[in-house]
């Protein structure tokens, strides 16, 4: 029960990583805030959870300052403190963001390469992203994540928790492979991550991110069989990772265990990118 007596809100709880997150948390005996944008999401991982604790779920748009505002009034009303943040809410395309011309031209790309041919297709992703595209993936991945730190760190202050926040990054933000706007937030995170661990060390109050590598949720589940094979190809251990480990990691950055750890990046990434 490395979690006893601790709150911890995870975003994007309702699926995947985020699901795998809330109920570990809940199991090592936190009670967990589940937050996502989607309520049956939501329900479905308070309903796994709710047996192992005093847990609760919120339907909110992290992407939304005041309903983000709200998450942490409920939870303050509610346990009176927060002790654990895990910014797990994000996006890896959105409407208008080219992605689909983007996706078309990748995997000629990689047909090319994989027939032995130096590529001769182009994926100029930039240049087909409209401004709505590229600002919904940072309003999520990006504002998100600063308007919950805000909160979180505002909560945690007033009841004096010497509190553990996790960002989650990805290898996207080490290496610049994938989409322009979805890299860009996840390399922001990391300086978001560094600095704002130098501000809050003083207080105790401890500040790390994650980078997971290609994982076996829904997000990847749109790729094709091919490009798929060709990610799995390229990982040290050959094969996808699993939302346990990166809730395995997150655990170990929530709990005591990782007291002298903040400013710090960890990827569970099965060697995809080796920082």
């Amino acid at each position: 029960m490395r979690l006893e007596g601790k709150v911890a809100v995870v975003t994007g709880a309702g699926l995947g990583m985020g699901r795998a997150m809330a109920e570990l948390f809940a199991r090592e005996g936190a009670a967990v805030v589940v937050v996502d944008l989607t309520e049956s999401d939501a329900t479905q991982t308070l309903a796994l959870i709710n047996g192992r604790g005093d847990c609760c779920s919120i339907t909110a748009d992290v992407a939304d300052s005041r309903q983000v505002a709200r998450i942490y009034a409920e939870t303050e009303q509610r346990y009176g403190r927060l002790d654990v943040l895990v910014n797990n809410a994000g996006i890896g395309t959105a409407p208008n963001d080219g992605y689909d011309k983007f996706y078309e031209r990748l995997g000629a790309m990689n047909e090319q390469i994989a027939r032995g041919e130096n590529p001769t297709v182009y994926l100029d992703h930039i240049i087909d992203m409209q401004d709505d595209g590229w600002q919904k993936v940072i309003d999520i991945n990006l504002n998100g994540m600063f308007y919950n730190c805000r909160e979180a760190v505002r909560l945690m202050i007033k009841c004096g928790s010497k509190g553990s926040i996790i960002n989650i990054s990805s290898t996207s933000g080490l290496n610049g492979t994938g989409a322009v706007h979805y890299c860009a937030t996840k390399a922001a995170a990391l300086g978001f991550t560094k600095c704002l661990a130098r501000e809050l060390g003083a207080r105790g109050i401890r500040v790390n991110a994650i980078c997971p590598g290609a994982m076996n949720t829904r997000m990847m589940a749109g790729l094709s069989e091919e490009y798929a094979r060709t990610i799995t190809q390229s990982i040290p251990l050959g094969r996808m990772g699993e939302p346990f480990e990166v809730a395995n990691t997150a655990l170990f950055l929530a709990s005591d265990e990782s007291s002298y750890f903040t400013g710090q990046t960890l990827g569970a990434n099965g060697g995809m990118h080796m920082i």
